[in-house]
């Protein structure tokens, strides 16, 4: 249930909280090579710093937040009601000023170090976990008009006969009713507000969106490289959206709430 995305801190690591850290054990004279080797990988680099979403100590607020969206992971699959988590992030776009050199056999492919900014795109990452759907739209910024938008298309093109669609995201300031009423008169504003069941991630919890795994599979199989315009970047996460939902690639969400009383009990307020 933790995931990484490009160019975001990464989260506290569910998986492992009050797992004790591997023990290095002393090593005495004669150690084989390997084994002082990999004494030097826990050797404390005070240099090195990593950042992560640390979830804060006996807040309410965050368990609350966190339970309300660990209860809607557990509930049953309701074609008239669709899950859908929703998440956003950018790309900067860069162009090769010199022509690559393609890989070939016992050589990788090389780039050269100079290269040219070609601006910025946002992705909205749109994922339905138990659908095995997704659908990533590209645009120039991420206003709050955009947003509304995105939120259009999801209910009137992507899910226009469910009854309501029940939507995961996190608490970024454009994701909010407000933004509709930005981009459309006041009836269709609130036409589109009550077609879905808002709910949003725990401040510092970011990673309880499923859409931000799902980024992570982008970014990772996708956008891991030089993409020079927004042109070849649609051409591209359109492939790799084409290809997740031909295999129906879902999400199954197994951190339940009982795990997280006794796992993040510290994050629970003490009475």
């Amino acid at each position: 249930g933790v995931f990484q995305t490009a160019g975001r801190p990464r989260a506290l690591d569910i998986a492992t909280v009050g797992r004790g850290g591997r023990r290095t054990e002393d090593r005495r004279t004669g150690q084989r090579q390997h084994d002082r080797a990999d004494t030097e990988k826990n050797t404390l680099k005070p240099h090195l710093k990593q950042q992560w979403v640390i979830p804060p100590d006996a807040n309410a607020a965050f368990v609350a937040a966190m339970e309300d969206i660990l209860e809607v992971y557990q509930r049953p699959y309701d074609r008239q009601r669709p899950l859908v988590c929703l998440d956003e992030t950018s790309k900067q776009l860069i162009a090769e000023t010199r022509l690559p050199i393609a890989a070939k056999p016992g050589q990788p492919g090389r780039h050269d170090y100079e290269y040219r900014r070609n601006g910025t795109a946002n992705l909205f990452m749109m994922f339905a976990p138990l659908e095995g759907w997704r659908h990533v739209k590209v645009t120039d910024r991420h206003t709050a008009v955009d947003y509304a938008q995105v939120l259009k298309e999801l209910s009137d093109t992507h899910f226009p006969g469910s009854a309501k669609i029940v939507l995961v995201q996190d608490n970024l300031n454009t994701h909010k009713p407000a933004s509709l009423y930005e981009a459309f008169p006041p009836a269709e504003a609130r036409r589109l507000v009550e077609r879905f069941e808002w709910h949003y991630t725990p401040k510092h919890g970011s990673w309880l969106d499923m859409a931000e795994s799902e980024l992570s599979v982008l970014s990772s199989q996708c956008l891991d490289r030089r993409i020079p315009d927004q042109r070849v970047l649609k051409d591209e996460v359109e492939a790799w959206e084409a290809d997740r939902n031909r295999k129906h690639a879902k999400a199954k969400w197994q951190f339940a709430t009982a795990d997280a009383r006794v796992k993040l009990k510290r994050l629970y307020p003490a009475l």
